[in-house]
């Protein structure tokens, strides 16, 4: 069921007057019937595979908890592998095999493995990593196990963030499932203006965006330079407002019903690093990552260099590869990995001494950290490896005429002029400028009511809705 159709346009309302009516103890179960509904409006025998997961997952972190020595250990690599080997089969099997059959006829060899004809379940990433996190933070000590089975399925299931984060951890989101919740006027506006806001990002900045750069990145051989860097620049910000208006609709449908999600997005384009960059965008994951693979590995502990830079790449390297079963990803991540590298040897021996920098330095800072985002974006979305290269060859060298093959100038001048007011938005929020001035929570009743109307219009004239799913579903 996705955020921007008409199905849960139902599915919400109902919801959440069903877990206000419910006596409070009976919430979490209004509450986990519900998430299981929306994930089987997907696939639905793919609930049995998560079900599995969960089971495994309940009793790992009961077993850890109540075990001492290398029992314990055990039952986390249990709980790891379960969840690990779900990804590896249904998202990364055929991966390997392709890469498996390429070397083995480069070697001269013949490859039998079959391939699996099976649908990536939506969102598997985003559950697993959640679970994972709660099977590791019992280990560690800083979550007791879930003794309700009811609730720990819950936590994984809960369906605001089921299929597309936050990536929410043990100890931030399990305790709200016993609290009681009171129907509170203040959470129930301010959950529905993030609905709304994010809903706008979606159907109405990312989709329209969405048909120049489908137009550019689908057909690159027939478009020029011009357009192919217009299509970049164009999914830097449908990828932010699709990804972004996902976290919004989730954290305010949460909210409506009391419970509060981490914040996911930092209006990450205004970053003067790339090393900022990861602390703004997708930042459950980015500190997921960080949590769970960097620190253990080391992070930035050591003493040599190279030992920091290795792990850097290599964790980035795996969050380009959690993305996506494809070396486009790779890529993308394995880039941004050495980004940081740079990062770090040109603030140790170019810009070691501080000194006076000039006033255009942060803006020069911004759109240089822009540039180097975009070009890791042409991995991101690029069909493959040789399209990628030739659009940012195409991008250096070549030119031509602004609108080719089916991207219009209507739509190219809808999508402008929105691009163009959510900078100006997000320009004021970052640097709280006219006194912080605000739409949505202007102390004016008449500047807040007009503010919501003109976006329900704005959602209802220019819309796209063509049922399009989330980029992050497909993770």
């Amino acid at each position: 069921m996705l955020f921007n159709s008409f199905d849960f346009l139902l599915f919400f309302p109902i919801v959440t007057i069903l877990y206000y009516c419910f006596p409070h103890k009976l919430r979490w179960v209004l509450l986990l019937i519900s998430s299981c509904y929306f994930y089987m409006a997907f696939v639905p025998i793919y609930i049995l595979i998560l079900g599995a997961t969960i089971v495994i997952d309940f009793f790992a972190g009961k077993y850890i908890e109540g075990s001492t020595g290398g029992k314990r250990k055990t039952f986390l690599i249990v709980s790891l592998v379960a969840n690990i080997g779900v990804l590896a089969v249904f998202k990364y099997y055929n991966f390997i095999v392709d890469n498996a059959t390429f070397l083995c006829k480069e070697l001269g060899f013949t490859s039998s493995l079959p391939y699996l004809n099976i649908l990536l379940p939506i969102g598997l990433s985003f559950h697993t990593f959640q679970a994972m996190s709660y099977t590791i933070e019992v280990y560690r000590g800083n979550q007791k196990a879930e003794k309700h089975f009811g609730i720990y399925a819950l936590y994984v299931m809960f369906y605001p963030q089921l299929v597309a984060g936050p990536i929410e951890r043990p100890q931030n989101l399990l305790f709200q499932f016993y609290k009681k919740h009171s129907l509170d006027y203040g959470n129930v506006v301010n959950g529905l203006k993030l609905m709304l806001a994010g809903v706008f990002k979606k159907v109405v900045i990312a989709d329209r965006l969405a048909i120049y750069v489908n137009a550019a990145y689908n057909n690159q051989e027939n478009h020029n330079g011009t357009t192919l860097l217009i299509a970049t620049i164009f999914f830097a910000f449908q990828i932010y407002c699709d990804f972004s208006g996902y976290s919004d609709m989730a954290i305010g449908a949460a909210r409506v019903m009391g419970f509060d999600l981490m914040k996911n997005f930092n209006r990450p384009y205004f970053s003067k690093s790339v090393s900022e960059f990861w602390r703004r965008w997708h930042i459950s994951l980015s500190t997921w990552f960080k949590d769970y693979l960097f620190i253990p590995l080391g992070g930035s502990r050591s003493k040599k260099m190279a030992r920091v830079f290795f792990n850097l790449f290599f964790v980035f390297s795996i969050s380009g590869l959690w993305h996506g079963a494809s070396w486009t990803y790779v890529v993308w991540g394995a880039l941004n990995g050495i980004y940081l590298i740079f990062g770090i040897l040109i603030t140790k021996y170019i810009f070691k001494k501080k000194e006076k920098q000039s006033k255009l330095w942060p803006i020069v800072s911004i759109l240089f950290t822009f540039i180097l985002i975009c070009l890791s974006w042409v991995f991101f979305r690029g069909n493959n490896i040789h399209d990628c290269i030739s659009i940012i060859h195409k991008i250096l060298f070549s030119s031509g005429k602004l609108f080719t093959g089916d991207a219009g100038s209507r739509d190219f001048i809808y999508a402008v002029t929105f691009l163009i007011g959510l900078v100006m938005l997000e320009i004021i929020q970052e640097y709280k400028l006219f006194s912080g001035f605000s739409f949505y929570n202007n102390k004016s009743t008449l500047i807040r009511m007009t503010s919501y109307v003109v976006t329900i219009l704005l959602i209802l004239m220019f819309g796209v809705f063509d049922g399009s799913q989330f980029i992050y579903f497909q993770f």
